[in-house]
């Protein structure tokens, strides 16, 4: 008999084999998933326990009848260690940062760059992967697989395993069907929790939601768009929009929170909508929903991927759009535009730079260079610029603001931020919102430096959640999302050279505690721009509200 590692190895039939993998699938790399829909039924003691290993029974049997199905003898071990390598990444990030995997979350992998990738790597991410890939896989590779006696056998044995597979399925769901049946009705996200089904479904809603709108011809969108000239104006204007990243309103204390993290914004003449929430809870929605035209409730993902947006009607209409990032790109918003900026491909900004990822003050500095290449002074088109942040994006939040930001104290400087107390992780993320605060209040400075009609927007694309409830960092269903993930903070400054300056303000201001949402920004920003076209949905502009008087 073969060896490794010195020691003989052990011999067993695919049936054995697979059972153990199936055993394995099903077994504390699921802890999240038990612990929670034990939360969810009625029963105690002995009776829970029992609920729990029924339920073990039903997800081994899934496995051994997929591994069943599926592998064969020169195979099985390929197909185990695909799976065993699945369950060990999904199980980490449901199990220790409570985050469910669904289609969105893949998405938002594949679209995640390198430098956030190895934000996500910590001492005890390595540490799970070695449980829960490397020593199964020493296992696996330890076993050897006895082959059948012949093909008539196989097939006969594989036939009675799937049929004893069903049996105890079947059993184990009639025997607390009552429970079953009205928790995963009301809880369908549990199914988001089941490694790696909950990766290997995903991943293929991804793929074939992605493949539909693969190849589409680009739908024109808002092509009446026109500027209406403005008696009041006698120069270019220009306005920019602060893409915010992972920043949650409740830390903003602008709404009151008791923290002073906001110093610098709470000195200028802004209006604050302290009522705001987001399209969707990770940036690959929210992005592109906020910029689509479509309201959250009636947002197509699949059409605002190859329909024509904001930035494209603005273009059309003649302003001068200009995307910079400091994040992972604009998630296809910007495909279409003339002028995109990434500082962190400059070495005039390295001095914010460091490990492939920069600083937000990047932005800032990469915007007063670009408004210089402009000659403010005899602009002529009027600008309309995005500013994309890196803004609070974690899990390494301390990675996100410059050492004179570290304000509150003690900090979680680390990116396994499940392990810190949570008032260091709060402390953290609070001085993220400091430097947030630092940059949109100094590109203000900067926009009123040139003396023209200028304009700022902020609002970020998600919250975030700390802890809260078990949860860490963002990308929950919306259904189910927490208030730290969907309400987000939300600005408006115009300068006094702004057409209409007064009356803007007093317009906003008399909205600024009603609920809006990203919904809003689309049609406002556009009538703040003084472009018209048909596809704006006045019920949805903020200053329509009250535009007889604007």
């Amino acid at each position: 008999m073969a060896t490794l590692f010195g020691l003989k190895r052990i011999s067993l039939s695919l049936r054995m084999f697979n059972i153990l993998v199936a055993c394995w699938l099903a077994s504390f790399t699921n802890i999240g998933f038990y612990e929670h829909l034990s939360s969810f039924s009625s029963f105690s003691g002995f009776i829970q326990y029992s609920f729990i290993f029924v339920t073990f029974l039903i997800l081994s049997g899934f496995y051994f009848f997929v591994l069943q199905l599926f592998s064969w003898q020169h195979s099985a071990k390929s197909f185990a260690t695909v799976l065993i390598i699945l369950t060990g990444f999904s199980s980490y990030f449901v199990n220790q940062l409570g985050v469910n995997i669904t289609s969105d979350q893949v998405q938002n992998i594949v679209q995640t760059d390198a430098q956030e990738a190895f934000d996500l790597l910590s001492f005890p991410f390595l540490l799970w992967l070695v449980k829960t890939i490397v020593l199964p896989l020493i296992f696996v590779f330890y076993i050897k697989i006895k082959p059948a006696k012949n093909i008539k056998y196989l097939f006969l044995d594989k036939s009675i395993s799937l049929m004893i597979a069903l049996f105890i399925i079947g059993l184990g769901l009639f025997s607390f069907y009552s429970q079953y049946a009205p928790i995963f009705r009301e809880n369908r996200e549990l199914k988001a929790q089941i490694s790696p089904l909950n990766i290997l479904s995903s991943s293929w809603s991804y793929a074939h939601k992605n493949a539909k709108s693969q190849n589409l011809p680009l739908i024109p969108y808002g092509q009446d768009a026109h500027q209406v000239s403005h008696a009041i104006q006698q120069s270019a204007k220009i306005m920019v929009l602060v893409v915010g990243e992972t920043a949650r309103a409740q830390n903003f204390s602008l709404n009151g929170y008791a923290k002073v993290t906001n110093p610098e914004l709470s000195q200028l003449d802004i209006v604050n909508f302290a009522q705001a929430s987001s399209c969707g809870t990770q940036t690959s929605v929210s992005v592109p929903c906020m910029f689509s035209g479509m309201p959250r409730k009636n947002y197509d993902e699949a059409l605002a991927a190859h329909r024509e947006g904001l930035l494209d009607i603005a273009q059309r209409a003649g302003y001068q759009v200009t995307w910079i990032d400091n994040n992972s790109g604009c998630k296809g918003t910007c495909d279409r535009i003339k002028n995109y900026i990434s500082p962190k491909d400059e070495p005039a900004y390295k001095k914010w730079c460091g490990n492939g990822e920069c600083h937000d003050g990047a932005l800032v500095a990469a915007l007063s260079d670009y408004l210089k290449q402009l000659d403010t002074k005899h602009l002529k088109h009027n600008q309309l610029i995005v500013l994309h942040q890196m803004g609070s994006h974690g899990p390494a939040y301390y990675k996100r603001y410059p050492d004179e930001f570290k304000k509150f104290l003690p900090a979680c400087e680390t990116n396994n931020i499940q392990n810190c107390d949570h008032q260091s992780l709060i402390n953290t993320y609070d001085n993220t919102i400091l430097y947030t605060d630092h940059i949109v209040a100094s590109t203000i400075h900067v926009l009123q430096n040139t003396g023209l009609p200028t304009g700022l927007i902020y609002l970020s694309d998600h919250g975030e959640s700390t802890g809260e409830s078990g949860l860490y960092l963002h990308g929950t269903p919306y259904f189910m999302a927490p208030k730290e993930q969907t309400h987000i903070p939300m600005l408006f400054w115009v300068s006094q050279q702004w057409p209409d300056h007064q009356k803007i303000q007093h317009c906003l201001s008399q909205q600024k505690d009603h609920a809006v949402s990203q919904d809003n920004l689309f049609p406002t920003l556009l009538n703040m721009l003084n472009i018209q076209t048909r596809v704006l949905n006045r019920q949805l502009d903020l200053l329509a509200q009250c535009r007889g008087s604007v």
